[in-house]
C-alpha cells in the first residue's frame, strides 16, 4: 500500500515532512510546505497537523480532483463505473466511489433511530469519513445486529467516547467474528484492515448491507410470495430461492401482470434504459405513477423521473439517476429491495396456501439449528455454496459432498456426481454417494440412507452436517479431539465448573464458558451480569 511507502518511520501517521518528501519525489517539486498544510487540512478530520488512512484517502480523492493525476491516486473509469484508486500499478485498493456513496445512505437510514450511533450520524456520503468512523467498531457491531438480531449481545460492545486501540479492537473482532457466524465472508478482511481505514472493508459493509435491506424478504415473513410460484412449482421450490432471485422474479411478476412482453434476469444491464421501472411503478400505484417518463428519450432524465415516482410512494432512495442509467448492480439491488420492502403490492395467500406453507416453514427456515449450519456452510468459503434453506438445498446431495470434499479431500467420488439436474433418479445417486463419502470420510452413518436425504428428511440433513461442522472445527483446532477439548476447558475452568461430556447439564448456565474466557482473558468478562447462583 503506497500509504506506507510514505509513511517512511511505520508510525501509522503520515507527517507533513513525509508527504513532502513524497510529493517531491514524484517530480512535484512546486510544492510548497504551505501547499502540503493546505492539502492537510482540508482532509485534517481531528485537527492533528497529520493524516490518518482514511484521511489520506480523502486527501488523494481531492488532489486528483485539482487536475494533478499521479501515481498516488486517481479515479478510474470503467464500463462506466467510477473507482478510486489508491496504490501504485502493481499494488493498490480500489472502490467504487457511487458504491460508497450509497451504502453510506443506507446506514444513515438504518442506524437513524440508534440513541449510541447518533454521535456518528448521519456520515456525509461525499467525504471519505465512514473508513474513519468505522474503526472503532460500533457501527459495524450495530449492522450486524440490524441483520441477524442477537448476533452481538450490545453489553459486550465499548460505546464510550476516546476509546483505546485495545477496546477498539475488541469491537472490531466482535464484529468480525459475528459476521462469519451469520454466513458472510471475510476473506482478506482482518481487525487491522478495519483499523487502518482500508478500503477492503467495502466487500464487508456490502454483504452486510445486502443482508439487512434483504432480511424480510422470505415466505415466513411475506407469505405473499407464494403469489410467484409458477406452474408445476411447489412451495419447496420458493424455499430454495435466494431474495435476490425472488426479487427477480417478483419484478417479473409486475411486469407480466402489466402487459410488459419482457423480462429481466439482472438489476444491471436489463434495467439501464429505466422502461422496466416505469411499467413496475406505474403496476404498483397507477394512480400516483404514471408511463410518461417513457416519453424522454434521455436515459438519464428518464431515471430521474423514475426516482421520483419512488418518492411519491415513499420508497427510501438511495440511488442516483446516474446509478440507474450506468447499470450499477449493487446499488439497484438496493433500490429493488427498498421498492419490495414499502410496497410488494401481492395479494395475501388463502388459508389452505397458508396451512401448506406453514406446515413447511415451522421449525425449518426459522429454526436455530438450520440457521447455524446454514450460516457455517456460507461461511466456509466453498465457490459455488450458498445455503438459502438447508434442507431444501442439501436435497440434491451436491451441496454436502462439495463441503465434505472440502474437509476431507479425495473422499467423494465425483464420476457418480451430477451437478445442475433436475432428474430425481440422477439426484438419488447424488445422495447414495453423500452416504458413502460420509462412511469413507469416518462418519457415523446409522439408519441413514440416500433417500431420507433426497426427500429432505431433516434429522437425516442434520446429522450429516453437524458431523461436517465438528470435522470443520476439530481441523481449525488442529486435529484435538473431544476428549482434549474438555481437559483442556476442565484445567481452565477449575473444578466446580468440571465436566465429563458436552452433554453436560451444567453446561446450560455457560458459567463453564465464562470461566474459561474468564481463564484467558479476564478483561474479557464484566462479573457485574454474570448470576452465579
Amino acid at each position: 500500500m503506497i500509504f506506507k511507502q510514505i509513511d517512511t518511520d511505520n508510525d501509522g501517521i503520515i507527517q507533513r515532512s513525509e508527504l513532502l518528501a513524497a510529493m517531491q519525489n514524484m517530480g512535484y517539486r512546486s510544492l510548497s510546505e504551505d501547499d502540503i498544510t493546505k492539502m492537510i487540512s482540508e482532509v485534517d478530520l481531528n485537527d492533528d497537523k497529520q493524516i490518518q488512512y482514511s484521511e489520506y484517502l480523502q486527501m488523494m480523492k481531492s488532489f486528483e480532483k485539482s487536475g494533478k493525476e499521479t501515481q498516488f491516486s486517481k479515479v478510474v473509469t470503467k464500463d462506466g463505473k467510477n473507482f478510486m484508486r489508491v496504490g501504485t500499478d502493481s499494488a493498490y485498493s480500489s472502490f467504487n466511489e457511487d458504491e460508497k456513496i450509497a451504502f453510506v445512505k443506507v446506514i444513515n437510514t438504518v442506524l437513524a433511530d440508534d440513541e449510541d450511533c447518533k454521535k456518528y450520524l448521519p456520515i456525509d456520503p461525499e467525504s471519505m469519513d465512514l473508513f474513519n468512523l468505522l474503526k472503532n467498531g460500533v457501527i459495524l457491531c450495530k449492522l450486524v445486529n440490524k441483520a441477524q438480531q442477537g448476533s452481538i449481545d450490545e453489553r459486550a460492545v465499548n460505546k464510550k467516547d476516546n476509546m483505546n486501540i485495545y477496546q477498539q479492537t475488541e469491537n472490531v473482532k466482535l464484529a468480525l467474528t459475528a459476521s462469519k457466524a451469520i454466513g458472510i465472508k471475510i476473506v482478506g478482511i482482518f481487525p487491522d484492515s478495519i483499523l487502518d481505514g482500508n478500503v477492503i472493508v467495502m466487500g464487508l459493509i456490502w454483504q452486510v448491507l445486502r443482508l439487512i435491506v434483504t432480511k424480510e424478504i422470505n415466505l415466513k415473513k411475506i407469505p405473499q410470495l407464494i403469489r410467484l410460484l409458477q406452474d408445476g412449482e411447489e412451495i419447496n421450490d420458493l424455499l430454495k430461492m435466494n431474495p435476490e432471485d425472488l426479487l427477480v422474479r417478483w419484478f417479473n411478476f409486475h411486469l407480466a401482470n402489466a402487459g410488459y412482453s419482457g423480462k429481466i434476469t439482472n438489476f444491471s444491464t436489463d434495467i439501464k434504459d429505466s422502461e422496466k421501472y416505469v411499467y413496475l411503478f406505474n403496476q404498483l400505484s397507477p394512480q400516483q405513477c404514471d408511463k410518461s417518463a417513457l416519453g424522454e428519450s434521455d436515459l438519464t432524465k428518464r431515471a430521474a423521473m423514475v426516482i421520483e415516482n419512488s418518492k411519491k410512494l415513499g420508497v427510501e432512495s438511495y440511488i442516483t439517476a446516474k446509478d440507474i442509467s450506468s447499470g450499477k448492480l449493487r446499488v439497484n439491488t438496493l433500490f429493488v429491495a427498498s421498492i419490495f420492502n414499502h410496497c410488494h403490492g401481492l395479494d395475501p395467500p388463502t388459508e389452505e396456501e397458508q396451512y401448506e406453507a406453514a406446515k413447511l416453514l415451522e421449525d425449518g427456515e426459522g429454526s436455530r439449528d438450520e440457521r447455524t449450519f446454514r450460516h457455517w456452510m456460507n461461511s466456509i468459503g466453498i465457490e459455488g455454496v450458498q445455503v438459502n434453506n438447508l434442507y431444501e438445498d442439501c436435497r440434491s446431495g451436491v451441496i454436502i459432498l462439495k463441503v465434505l470434499d472440502k474437509l476431507k479431500p479425495g473422499s467423494v467420488n465425483w464420476k457418480k456426481v451430477t451437478e445442475n439436474t433436475t432428474s430425481k433418479f440422477k439426484k438419488l445417486d447424488n445422495c447414495n454417494e453423500t452416504i458413502e463419502a460420509s462412511k469413507k470420510a469416518g462418519f457415523t452413518i446409522v439408519s441413514l440412507h440416500g433417500m431420507s436425504i433426497l426427500d429432505g428428511h431433516r434429522q437425516s440433513i442434520l446429522a450429516i452436517v453437524w458431523q461436517l461442522m465438528r470435522c470443520h472445527t476439530l481441523q481449525l483446532i488442529k486435529g484435538k479431539t473431544e476428549e482434549d477439548l474438555i481437559k483442556w476447558g476442565n484445567e481452565l475452568a477449575g473444578e466446580k465448573y468440571k465436566i465429563t461430556n458436552f452433554k453436560n447439564p451444567q453446561l446450560k448456565t455457560s458459567l463453564y464458558f465464562i470461566h474459561i474466557m474468564n481463564a484467558i482473558e479476564p478483561r474479557a468478562i464484566n462479573w457485574d451480569l454474570i448470576n452465579q447462583g
